[in-house]
């Protein structure tokens, strides 16, 4: 019973607020706009007739559909360039060859050495033919200020080849870090 009374006193309300207002500026603003004189419209733009596209890609190759990409076939070693997998490995080899740093030279009985430093702080002597860097890296010169290797890598298409390296000796800035 008194929720009836509730709901009944809500919409007593409710229809008080939808009763006539004062309205009278938005009568005359109404009433002066049927005054004016009704405005100019432009005519519409001559539409151009459609064309069709033919679409003469179809034997194209489908951008969306994924392809297997088959490399040449290359024979390892092709080309005599291969590492030798029998040969004992050198104490050198164990570390990448950006770790390894030049420190000093000397030369004894003619035959110039490199003086070499690894990352745990070993020194080692090396001289030309030694084996050093983790990618078949041969010392084949060695000179006051640097050491040149030839590294032995595999392309992308598995064949073994030759790239040429050096290893700078460190300057005093560079050596007591």
């Amino acid at each position: 019973m008194m929720r009836t009374k509730v709901l009944l006193l809500v919409g007593c309300i409710a229809l008080a607020g939808c009763g006539e207002r004062h309205l009278d500026d938005v009568k005359k603003f109404v009433a002066d706009a049927d005054k004016l004189p009704p405005g100019k419209i432009p005519p519409l733009p001559e539409a151009k007739p459609y064309e069709p596209f033919n679409y003469d890609a179809y034997d194209l190759v489908d951008p969306f559909k994924p392809r297997k990409i088959t490399p040449p076939k290359a024979v390892a070693g092709a080309g005599g360039i291969q590492p030798d997998f029998n040969r004992r490995k050198e104490p050198l080899e164990a570390y990448p060859l950006e770790n390894l740093k030049m420190v000093g030279t000397l030369q004894q009985q003619k035959v110039m050495h490199a003086l070499v430093k690894t990352p745990d702080n070993n020194l080692y002597r090396v001289r030309a033919g030694n084996y050093m860097g983790q990618n078949f890296g041969r010392i084949v010169a060695i000179t006051d200020t640097s050491i040149v290797l030839k590294e032995i890598v595999q392309d992308s298409t598995g064949s073994w080849e030759e790239k040429d390296q050096t290893l700078q000796l460190l300057d005093e800035l560079e050596a007591k870090r």
